[in-house]
């Protein structure tokens, strides 16, 4: 393979701008890693997405490297040259003990080594940054049957392949496996009397004490802070599995500057939340991102009900009063992904009972880096 050396990536003025290449090069390999692993870029971002994140560094300091073939300091600024990427997130007031790796090689260029260095540096990042454990995913398009071949988490729900590449690499660099993800696409649109059906159910166990509000970006003023508990909630009341991360706070500042990211990034952030009526609070909420340079595939992102209002349906309230807008507001939709927890049998059932099908998932992984 052709010699290739490592480069702590710049952010850009724009995607215009002489050193942007990097940058490109860097998408360009998510991109032909993602085709690789999943044979489609539905879960892929693009070049404007990941410049509008490296902007964003407040609450997340985000850190790339790459890989590029050629002359260490010279040679043709052609994004083609970078044949690895690496991602390192360290997260700025909470968990800061803690940051996140996420590692791309181009297939071709794979087994020489690149993953390995790219992980190294960003390892010494993290450790110079006071971090003492390092988490990563790998992705699978389907769990493995039980067997020798396969790996449970320590929660004991869900598996992974221990012969997949990126479960290898895992291994050899010292992560455990701590939690199996699943994620699961729904085809849509979907029978308007079937979702009705469904919304008028979950309204009926819901009763009277509840109703739906729901709201494009921004967050109306009156539901900013409500909505920051809810989100600090998803760190404590969702399954963490074996993962060494405690509450991540959020406050209205932090909604606002995640507002103003997901705008940059190009993405349309829809949410339906369940009021509890007598004491005027935000219960429950589904978020869908809408990305704009497709209108057929919609990630759904973060849904919660707080522990003290379980057992009310509220989850099925909210995923589908987001699900039938969605059907007036874009029509064009035709997948929509999530991710949840394998040990999340409360929130797999509500998505199997409205028709996603299991996808493929992920491991999460961790590793002490002391």
């Amino acid at each position: 393979m052709t010699p290739w050396t490592l480069r702590r990536l710049t952010v850009p003025a724009s995607l215009d701008a002489p050193d942007s290449w990097l940058l490109r090069g860097a998408v360009a390999v998510e991109h032909a890693a993602h085709r690789d692993a999943w044979g489609n870029l539905d879960l892929a971002r693009t070049e404007h997405e990941v410049l509008a994140i490296l902007r964003h560094q407040r609450y997340l300091r985000r850190e790339r490297f790459v890989a590029v073939t050629g002359p260490a300091t010279d040679g043709a600024p052609d994004p083609a040259r970078v044949v690895g990427s690496a991602a390192l997130s360290l997260p700025v007031d909470n968990n800061t003990h803690s940051a996140h790796l996420e590692i791309s090689v181009r297939p071709g260029a794979r087994r020489h080594g690149i993953g390995s260095a790219l992980h190294d540096a960003a390892v010494a990042v993290a450790r110079a940054a006071g971090r003492t454990t390092l988490t990563t995913s790998t992705d699978q398009r389907s769990e493995p049957a039980p067997g020798p071949a396969s790996i449970a988490p320590s929660t004991g729900s869900g598996l992974v392949r221990s012969t997949d590449d990126g479960v290898r690499f895992a291994l050899a660099h010292g992560f455990s496996l701590e939690q199996v993800t699943r994620f699961s696409v729904l085809d849509v649109p979907l029978d308007p009397s079937f979702l009705a059906g469904q919304h008028a159910s979950a309204q009926a166990a819901a009763g009277n004490a509840y109703r739906i509000v729901t709201w494009d970006d921004p967050c109306p003023d009156e539901w900013v802070d409500q909505l920051a508990e809810l989100e600090t909630r998803m760190s404590t009341d969702a399954p963490g599995g074996g993962l060494d991360l405690h509450e991540d706070r959020w406050d209205a500042d932090r909604v606002r500057a995640t507002e103003a990211e997901l705008r940059e990034r190009g993405m349309r952030h829809s949410v339906a939340a369940a009021v509890h009526v007598p004491t005027g609070t935000l219960a429950a909420f589904s978020a869908f991102k809408r990305p704009a340079w497709t209108d057929e595939f919609v990630h759904q992102h973060d849904t919660l009900v707080l522990a003290e209002h379980r057992g009310r349906r509220l989850g099925m309230l909210v995923k589908t009063a987001n699900l039938q807008r969605l059907a007036v507001e874009q029509p064009g939709a035709r997948r929509i992904g999530t991710w949840n927890a394998e040990e999340n049998a409360h929130m797999l059932g509500i998505n199997v009972a409205l028709g996603f099908r299991p996808a493929g998932g992920s491991g999460e992984w961790q590793a002490r880096i002391v």
